[in-house]
């Protein structure tokens, strides 16, 4: 008598090719439009859809895009919703509220203002990329919740029990800052270490508050397997805002409390990611194991 494998986890609700395609499209995109930021940022010059004071925010959005490809790369190799949603929930989080943000300062983008030639066709590139795309989340996530799903399949790797505490605070902390940046920016850019004006606090704002839906629907979802891209996302994001903030080091107040704060947040993103990262390969490693000492009981004769 031999010892069957251990059957693989089924049901769940299966990823529809939409979501594969539009993960995919913005990947390039943010690697395309990102890497422009980070890289004009990195050298001290301001450029974006919008006139900034400082060039640490456009920088920074540019980082957050470029940080999460990665893992937007590897959202079409899933084969189940519960396995990406973590990410793109946040990925909608951010198409959508990037696009309000630049709607409702529609008057404050080159475009409407006026000037060089660049700016004024880069900002006109930014409104209609971002409608296509913000459209393009709302179908596609439209459809996927109206693919016919099986019950959800059991949790494989649950995150251990340490870990839940600190992922409770850092998520909460990056909701919250979020949350003030989009909805009381006057009140809010007070507590950014740098200059910024309405806009940057607003569309700053829209990242720390995917990354705070992120890193709590992480937690949720209490299991490493299903958070495999956004475990890519969180430290590519935590080292790309690293590299712009040591580039841009003299436009930091690097001695007040948000500075501190956000130094923090940063290192704790890039904890819980490659943490996680950690856990899961010594997980798939056990489990390469016990397949193995499977294999091997099978072709032993009885």
């Amino acid at each position: 008598m031999t010892n069957a494998p251990a059957a693989p986890p089924t049901g769940g609700r299966p990823l529809t090719a939409g979501i594969a395609m539009l993960a995919t499209a913005v990947a390039v995109v943010s690697l395309l439009v990102g890497g422009l930021l980070t890289v004009v940022s990195l050298t001290g010059h301001v450029f974006g859809a919008w006139p900034s004071p400082e060039s640490v925010s456009p920088g920074l959005i540019g980082a957050a895009m470029l940080g999460t490809a990665p893992g937007l790369f590897t959202v079409a190799r899933a084969r189940l919703w519960e396995e990406v949603r973590t990410l793109v929930y946040p990925l909608g989080i951010v198409l959508v509220g990037l696009f309000a943000v630049t709607l409702l300062n529609a008057g404050r983008l080159y475009i409407a203002r006026g000037g060089s030639v660049v700016p004024v066709l880069f900002s006109l590139g930014w409104l209609f990329t971002l409608g296509l795309l913000c459209v393009a989340v709302l179908i596609t996530l439209t459809w996927q919740h109206l693919t016919p799903a099986d019950p959800p399949p059991s949790r494989t790797s649950p995150l251990p029990g340490w870990s839940k505490p600190p992922l409770a605070v850092l998520g909460s902390a990056w909701l919250g800052i979020g949350a003030g940046l989009l909805t009381r920016p006057g009140f809010w850019a007070d507590f950014v270490p740098w200059t910024v004006n309405r806009v940057d606090a607003q569309a700053l704002g829209v990242w720390a508050l995917a990354l705070g839906v992120g890193v709590l629907g992480a937690l949720a979802e209490d299991d490493l397997d299903r958070t495999r891209p956004a475990l890519l996302a969180l430290p590519g994001t935590a080292i790309a805002t690293a590299v712009v903030l040591a580039f841009r080091a003299s436009s930091v107040n690097w001695s007040s409390g948000p500075a501190l704060g956000l130094v923090c947040m940063l290192t704790g993103l890039f904890l819980a990611g490659a943490s996680g990262r950690l856990l899961l390969g010594s997980v798939s490693g056990d489990r390469r194991a016990v397949a193995a000492a499977g294999a091997v009981r099978r072709g032993t004769p009885r």
